[in-house]
């Protein structure tokens, strides 16, 4: 099975080594590492991994953390490896196609920004309308968006009115960003986390960006 891990860890030469070491110790076999964010000393990276069958995903988090210095964020099962410099790729098809971008975007900014779903959504007199959802994305009605419309980029607190019933149960983590104007959105999210960081949140940013522009051109 493979598993996408979010540690912390001293910005040293050698630590990341030191984990991969004490990760394959329980069998762990590293797929991608990609670095999250980066300052003060403290690098926060992913890791895809593979485990062998039957072995429990709380051996990572053991392993990992017997490094010093190092802390898991988040253990959650992952399909594939990263999929993080797939932007340009996804543009283009976007470009390809404008009349599906939406859709186009919402399906595949989840494999670039290591989120569960993706929706479109924009603000509307009577609330707001979803305009375009990721195949995983839960289909619980979201009309009532109170943070619509959405001058910047921002992580939202999931634990406010508005937020589902169902998207706490999962511990789910969000963010959303401006898509071209304030009024049109594109929201993410996590279930189970790990929580979004500022790195994350600006990639996302400058990405939808970039669309908004290939879409109204």
């Amino acid at each position: 099975m493979s598993f996408l891990i979010r540690v912390q860890l001293p910005d040293t030469p050698g630590t990341l080594g030191a984990v991969a070491t004490a990760l394959g110790t329980v069998g762990a076999d590293i797929l991608s590492v990609d670095v999250v964010e980066r300052g003060g000393g403290v690098a926060v990276d992913d890791l895809v991994v593979e485990i062998p069958s039957g072995r429990l995903p709380d051996a990572l988090i053991t392993a990992a953390e017997s490094v010093d210095g190092v802390e898991v964020d988040a253990v959650r099962p992952y399909a594939g490896v990263l999929d993080t410099h797939r932007e340009l790729e996804l543009v283009e098809e976007i470009a390809a196609k404008p009349a599906a971008g939406l859709e186009i975007l919402a399906e595949g900014v989840p494999r670039i920004i290591r989120a569960g779903w993706a929706v479109v959504v924009e603000h509307a007199e009577d609330g707001a309308i979803r305009l375009a959802s990721s195949n995983a994305a839960p289909e619980t009605p979201i009309t009532d968006l109170p943070w619509l419309p959405l001058e910047r980029a921002t992580i939202l607190d999931a634990e406010e009115a508005w937020v589902p019933e169902t998207w706490k149960e999962l511990g789910t983590e969000l963010a959303a960003t401006p898509l071209g104007k304030p009024g049109k959105a594109l929201l993410v999210a996590r279930p189970g986390g790990p929580n979004f960081r500022a790195a994350e949140v600006a990639r996302l940013a400058h990405f939808a960006g970039i669309v908004a522009v290939v879409l109204d051109s």
